[in-house]
Order: C-alpha cells, then sequence, then structure tokens
C-alpha cells in the first residue's frame, strides 16, 4: 500500500517539485518512506520535509511514492532508468517477478510493461521513467485507482484525483484499466494490453458450472490470503460475504467478521446470527446518526465525487475498514463484483422483462468492465486511508472471465426471479451455508445499514435535498480546504 504519482513537462521544465507536492496531497496513503525516481537518479527519505531538503536533482520527467508496507518498491531497470510497481500480485502466469522483468536487459521498457500487464493477475500500478518519456500501466480489472491529466505544460498521474488537482490539473480522467500509456510531450498514446473479452456465452450444466466456479473461488480466496496472517471480513452476514467467509475460514487463517450499522438496524442482529452459524468471531459496531453526520466530509473527500449513492456506499465502507484497522488486520476481503457478475442487483429483472436474456447478458459484461469506475476508485481510498489492504475474490480474472461466460438463466431464472445470482447460492448451499443465508435477498448496503435515511433525515434537518446536502458538504471539503478534514 502507498501513493504512486507521476509528472512529465512538455517543454522540458523541473517536475521534481510537483511530484513532491503530490505526495505531500497523498500522505494519509504511506508515510513510511519516500521516493523520487527520475530516469537518473533515485532518492528515498523517511519524510517529506527530508526528501525536499535531500532533493537536488531535476527533472523534466519523475515518479513519485509514497510507501507504507515493504510491498511497494522502485524496481531496478536495465538502462538506470526509474521502474515502479505499486500495489500486490495475487496470480504470476509468467513465473516470475516484476523485478526480475524489470531486470531483463533483453527486454525493452514497453515489452517490460506489456509482459508485466499480461500475466500478472493483482491490483496494481506500474510507472516507467525515462529521459523525456513514461510509461504507465493499470491492472486488467482496474482495482488499483488510477487517474490521468494534463494541459499544454504537464502530463501527470496520481492514485487519487487530489493530487492533480493540487498541481492545477482540474480535469482527472479514470485510466483505463489493462492499457498502457505511453506519455511524451505529445501527451498520452494508450495501447489495450489486456482487457475482459466479450465471449458468447457456453453450454453448460448447472453441476459442471457450480464445481468449476467452487474450484475457482476457493484458488482466488487462498491467492488473496497469501501473506496475511489475520484477516478481516466485511461481512453482512449476505449469499457474498458469507461465501468469502466461508472460503477464507477454510483457508486455515484467522478470521474476523467486522459488521457496521446504525443504531437499531436488524441487519445487524441478522449479522449475528449468520455468523453464529458460519462459526466464526464478529465484531458488531453500531453508530448514529451523528457519526454519519462526522463522517461524510471525510467520505466525500476520499471518493472525490458529489454523488449521493456512492457516499450512502462509501460511509458503511469507510467504517468497515475503521473497525478492522482496530482490530489490527490489514488486510479485508470483501464480495465486491458478485452482483455485477451473477446478477444481483433487481434492475436486471427490469432489463429481463423489457428487452430480453441478451440485453441482460450485455448489461451484466459492461458493468463488471465498468466497475472500476463505479466501485472500485470509490472504494480502494477508503481502506487505503486506514492502511487496510482491500482484496477482492470476485474480482479475479478467471472469476471474471468464467462468470461472464455463463449464460444467463444460470444466474437469472426468469423475469420474476426475485433472489438471483442462482448459481451462487446452489454453491453456498453445497458448501453447507444455512439456507436462511444462501436464499436470503439482496438489500444494498446504504440501505441495510440504515445510512442512506440518515443522510436523508441530516439534510431534511438543513431545509435541503440529499442532492444539495451532499453537494454543500463536498464544495466545502474540497473547493474551501482541500484539506484532510480530520
Amino acid at each position: 500500500m502507498g501513493a504512486l504519482v507521476a509528472a512529465l513537462s512538455k517543454r522540458g521544465d523541473d517536475v521534481v517539485p510537483l511530484v513532491t507536492a503530490m505526495l505531500q496531497e497523498l500522505i494519509h496513503r504511506g508515510a513510511q518512506s519516500h521516493e523520487v525516481i527520475t530516469p537518473n537518479a533515485t532518492i528515498l527519505a523517511e519524510s517529506l520535509e527530508e526528501l525536499r531538503n535531500r532533493c537536488s536533482i531535476s527533472s523534466s520527467v519523475s515518479i513519485g511514492l509514497n510507501v507504507s508496507s515493504h510491498d511497494t518498491k522502485a524496481l531496478p531497470h536495465p538502462k538506470h532508468s526509474g521502474a515502479v510497481f505499486e500495489g500486490r500480485i495475487f496470480h504470476n502466469s509468467a513465473n516470475s517477478s516484476p523485478t526480475q522483468i524489470t531486470s531483463d536487459k533483453s527486454l525493452l521498457p514497453e515489452e517490460m510493461a506489456k509482459t508485466l500487464l499480461r500475466n500478472f493477475d493483482g491490483s496494481y500500478a506500474l510507472a516507467f521513467a525515462s529521459t523525456g518519456r513514461m510509461l504507465i500501466g493499470r491492472d486488467p480489472l482496474g482495482t488499483m485507482p488510477l487517474y490521468y491529466g494534463e494541459d499544454d505544460e504537464l502530463c501527470v498521474v496520481a492514485l487519487e484525483r487530489k493530487a492533480l488537482w493540487k498541481i492545477g490539473i482540474h480535469d482527472a480522467s479514470s485510466f483505463p484499466p489493462g492499457n498502457l500509456a505511453i506519455v511524451n510531450p505529445e501527451g498520452f498514446s494508450f495501447k489495450s494490453v489486456w482487457t475482459i473479452p466479450h465471449e458468447p456465452p457456453r453450454r453448460i450444466k448447472m453441476h459442471n458450472a457450480v464445481m468449476h466456479l467452487k474450484s475457482l473461488l476457493e484458488e482466488s480466496t487462498r491467492e488473496r490470503l497469501r501473506g496475511a496472517k489475520k484477516v478481516g471480513i466485511a461481512f453482512s452476514g449476505g449469499l457474498d460475504s458469507s461465501l468469502i467467509a466461508h472460503l477464507a475460514q477454510k483457508a486455515g487463517v484467522t478470521v474476523r467478521l467486522v459488521s457496521v450499522g446504525l443504531e437499531g438496524q436488524p441487519e445487524l442482529s441478522h449479522a449475528s446470527e449468520a455468523a453464529r452459524a458460519l462459526g466464526l468471531p464478529i465484531i458488531l459496531q453500531e453508530y448514529s446518526i451523528g457519526d454519519v453526520e462526522k463522517t461524510l466530509p471525510k467520505v466525500l473527500w476520499l471518493v472525490e465525487e458529489p454523488d449521493v449513492m456512492k457516499a450512502g456506499v462509501a460511509i458503511p465502507l469507510f467504517w468497515s475498514a475503521q473497525l478492522a484497522s482496530k482490530l489490527h488486520c490489514t488486510v479485508l476481503l470483501a464480495g465486491q463484483g458478485a452482483d455485477e457478475l451473477f446478477g444481483g442487483y433487481h434492475r436486471y429483472l427490469t432489463i429481463y422483462q423489457k428487452k430480453g436474456v441478451e440485453k441482460v447478458a450485455e448489461s451484466l459484461f459492461q458493468d463488471t468492465v465498468m466497475s472500476y469506475e463505479t466501485n472500485f476508485q470509490r472504494d480502494e481510498p477508503l481502506y487505503a486511508y486506514h492502511k487496510v489492504e482491500l482484496r477482492l475474490p470476485f474480482v479475479d480474472t478467471s472469476v471474471v472471465r468464467f462468470a461472464l461466460s455463463l449464460p444467463v438463466d444460470l444466474k437469472i431464472e426468469s423475469a420474476d426471479d426475485c433472489l438471483r445470482k442462482r448459481i451462487l447460492r446452489q454453491l453456498a448451499e453445497g458448501l453447507g451455508i444455512p439456507a436462511f443465508i444462501a436464499k436470503r435477498p439482496k438489500k444494498a448496503i446504504q440501505f441495510a445499514t440504515g445510512v442512506d435515511k440518515a443522510l436523508r433525515d441530516l439534510a431534511k434537518s438543513k431545509g435541503l435535498t440529499l442532492r444539495e446536502y451532499v453537494e454543500e458538504v463536498f464544495k466545502r471539503v474540497h473547493v474551501q480546504s482541500g484539506r484532510d478534514p480530520s
């Protein structure tokens, strides 16, 4: 975990001061050490003040890192220019490490970057710096947030938009997953290296599909538990989080379930009952409407959008990350991705009724492909802020490809299927998960936790609509101060 930023001057000016300014803006993502990397030099310091004092180098191309753990590090480059890999690898079909690939003197930087993107399934961003040029890449599913922007003078990238805003780049766009960007004084040029293929549905019986999905999810969960001794699980007592909890327990790690909600919410009682049924310890944390009001500015500062729905989802996720951190769980597993892959949302029934099965399949594919914008770049900063690494077993390239290849009727039986996610429910029952969990209808987190109602009550108490209230708070934390609203 940490922060990655990079900048290139179109006019050949020194960008090192801008890189250190962006690192300062992302200090919440990591403060163990800091690095500035140029094509010809690397400076490492324990504090940003020390980094600024020691930074006698100048360069028109530079990468910066804030480090919060040993997982983030600069990589050796065969031509002595900067190579950085930030994040986590879960599966490696190349059978070699990022360091080995970037040390291969037979490979040019562009070949190295493409090899990483093609072969490494994980949550990461990568950057290469050479004279007058940068290469930037993002993991194929986009679970690591990454933004880019430019003006007449600069090309910049960072894991959070606020770093770009800090140096005057206000039009920040989400970096396309599985892409490699060649950055030079002409701007950004993108090349697609690995993206999710849109394949026709395969013919497969439910039993065979369940068994294969079980194998894939077991492997994906094991990979995401590697190196973790104490693991938190964001737990609602619903189908997705219960499956993840069961698989994590089978993998032999110490599992601690965390569940959050407003005082008196019945979902907390259900989560407690589900935890007992699974034989796992759970920590329940209740919050008040005052806690919602206090948390909203922080969440909007991290989410970086005045989006009502994202705010409602992000508040309980922020609480889950906070609780996991207090329990000293540096890794937290969650069930994000399952609804897009297996048809969990009620709106898929509306599409089924109005436009038919083929349109449902298309919507599932598009929602999965766009999850990097709708979900992952909202969620990851909430956990990174608390130094908790979010890992998502459903968001694995093998799981995603198999799930998207399944016919719709293995997910949604008909236009009247109120439960949906048929294959996941059968998998849960086959694993011995009780029916009161396996057959529980989905309820969106902002409603299940009571956060949506609390936000509406707060807005009403101030004489505002919910949208007006969220926009007002967003403007206050981003326009007026721009600082961490702790």
